[in-house]
């Protein structure tokens, strides 16, 4: 607990010193993946189109990707070479989704930074990946300044077009929400449910949530559409001291159980794939019976 509160404070209010972090980290993790590629350790695009189809991924599903590639092993045409793999393997017919989110701290603090949310061009910080994906030819992005989604595909345009204008990120007018509807699927590639848990969100929206996760100010964010036009929206935050009692990863024995989730392997990052309809009704059903949230993994009530 100590780690994740001195990671928000310096967040908040010495971001350098994360960055600096960052650029350490990035430098080991660059020589890692050299060494791998020298021992012969490559994973090539056909590699990651056998363990997609092993862990689940058919033409046709609508399909959102929580990653990192770093975890991956060495790529052979890195990020790109994911991307393509994941438009080939749900086809056509299948539309692919990812996080756009144009900050990398808690929503919170991204907006009492006073920013502009400029669609078109406020770059993805939700890794590589979501980046590489973002600018792909064809690409639509959600109008929303700290949950925006990126998707390409038949459903892109419905899972997005509504995100603007809603006071909560993650109602029954998101793409998370959407995405249940549809019966997608959450694939995480090398990242845990602590760190890739936008769907669960859905519940807290979905029903009467008994815990304050909402800060009480509701923020008018200055936004930029894809015409240049400067437009206004007012949007609720999640309180980051309420956030820091998340234990997502938890749950995972309840949805094995469920058998909404599949473990598998991409390249070297262990990965897990979720039904996200499954998701949704199992939360709601273990919310009502049990007091079951990410807050409250083994139900009951929370009490810290």
């Amino acid at each position: 607990m100590l780690n994740v509160q001195l990671q928000s404070f310096l967040k908040k209010y010495a971001p350098f010193v994360i960055d600096t972090g960052r650029s350490i980290k990035k430098v080991f993790k660059r020589r890692a993946l050299e060494a791998k590629k020298k021992n012969g350790r490559i994973v090539t695009k056909q590699i990651l189109l056998n363990d997609l189809k092993k862990i689940g991924i058919e033409k046709g599903d609508a399909l959102i990707v929580h990653s990192s590639l770093s975890h991956m092993g060495y790529v052979e045409g890195s990020a790109a070479s994911v991307v393509e793999a994941l438009l080939e393997a749900v086809g056509e017919s299948g539309t692919l989704m990812m996080p756009a989110f144009a900050h990398q701290t808690f929503s919170k603090y991204y907006l009492d930074s006073d920013p502009v949310f400029d669609v078109m061009n406020s770059p993805s910080k939700a890794g590589a990946i979501t980046e590489v994906f973002r600018k792909q030819p064809g690409v639509l992005r959600s109008f929303h300044p700290t949950d925006s989604v990126c998707a390409r595909g038949p459903l892109a345009e419905y899972f997005v077009k509504d995100h603007f204008g809603q006071l909560t990120p993650y109602n029954k007018f998101s793409p998370y929400y959407r995405l249940a509807e549809k019966k997608g699927k959450i694939l995480n590639i090398g990242v845990p449910l602590n760190t890739s848990c936008t769907n669960l969100h859905t519940l807290e929206d979905a029903v009467d949530f008994k815990y304050p996760i909402y800060h009480k100010k509701i923020y008018e964010v200055r936004m930029k559409n894809a015409k240049g036009e400067i437009q206004t929206m007012k949007t609720k935050v999640h309180d980051p001291d309420f956030s820091k009692k998340r234990r997502p990863d938890e749950l995972v024995p309840l949805f094995e159980r469920e058998k909404i989730l599949k473990h598998g392997m991409m390249g070297e990052a262990n990965s897990t794939l979720i039904d996200a309809a499954g998701l949704l009704e199992v939360m709601v059903r273990n919310y009502h019976e049990e007091g079951v949230t990410m807050y409250t993994p083994l139900g009951g009530e929370l009490t810290s």
